[in-house]
C-alpha cells in the first residue's frame, strides 16, 4: 500500500504546486474510489482517481477553499452521493478541523497526508477527529507520506512571501528616502 500511498500523493502534490503557481498557499488533494465489498473486504473495481483540487481561498475569496473540501465536493459529484464510503482522500498537508470534519460526515474510509500541521492539524497533531469515540464514524489515517516534498513546498513558499515582503520594505524606504532628499 505504501507504493500506491506514494503514488496518489504524487497526484496531490501537482496540484500543490499548481497552487503555488496561482499564488495560493501550496496545498493539494486527491480522492481515491476503490469500493469494497462489506461482506468479503474484497475490492469490486479497482482503485480510480474520481477528485483533484488544490487550494483557492484567495483565488476565490472562499473560506473553504482548502485542497481536500473542494476535492471532496467533487467526488461527491463524481458519485452522485454525499456518503463518500470507497474513498481515500490524499492531501499534502495535515487537514484542519473544517475538513476533517467533512471528512467524518462524509464517511470516507481513510485519508492520508503528506507534512503534519502543528499548528492546525486535526488528524493527529491538535486533534484527533478521526477517532474521537464520541462521533459516528471513525477512519484510520497514514501520516508522513512524501513528508519531506510535501513540507518543502510549503516551507519554500513561506520563505518566498517573507522574502518579497522584505524587498517591498526595503524599495518603499529607498523611495522615501529619495523623496526626502528631493525635498
Amino acid at each position: 500500500m505504501e507504493d500506491k500511498d506514494a503514488a496518489y500523493m504524487q497526484l496531490a502534490l501537482e496540484e500543490a504546486r499548481a497552487a503555488g503557481a496561482m499564488g495560493e498557499v501550496p496545498i493539494g488533494a486527491v480522492v481515491v474510489y476503490e469500493p469494497i465489498d462489506p461482506a468479503t473486504r474484497r475490492p469490486l473495481a479497482d482503485p480510480r482517481v474520481i477528485a483533484r483540487a488544490c487550494n483557492r481561498r484567495e483565488t476565490d475569496c472562499n473560506p473553504a477553499g482548502h485542497a481536500e473540501f473542494a476535492a471532496m465536493l467533487e467526488a461527491s459529484r463524481a458519485l452522485g452521493a454525499w456518503r463518500l464510503s470507497g474513498c481515500t482522500v490524499y492531501v499534502t498537508l495535515e487537514p484542519c478541523i473544517m475538513c476533517a470534519g467533512l471528512m467524518h460526515q462524509a464517511r470516507i474510509d481513510r485519508c492520508v497526508y503528506g507534512a503534519p500541521d502543528p499548528k492546525a492539524g486535526a488528524l493527529g497533531s491538535l486533534y484527533r477527529i478521526n477517532e474521537d469515540d464520541r462521533l459516528n464514524h471513525a477512519f484510520p489515517v497514514t501520516a508522513g507520506v512524501r513528508e519531506a516534498e510535501c513540507a518543502a513546498l510549503l516551507k519554500d513558499f513561506f520563505a518566498q512571501k517573507r522574502a518579497a515582503a522584505k524587498e517591498a520594505k526595503r524599495l518603499a524606504r529607498q523611495a522615501a528616502q529619495q523623496k526626502e532628499t528631493l525635498r
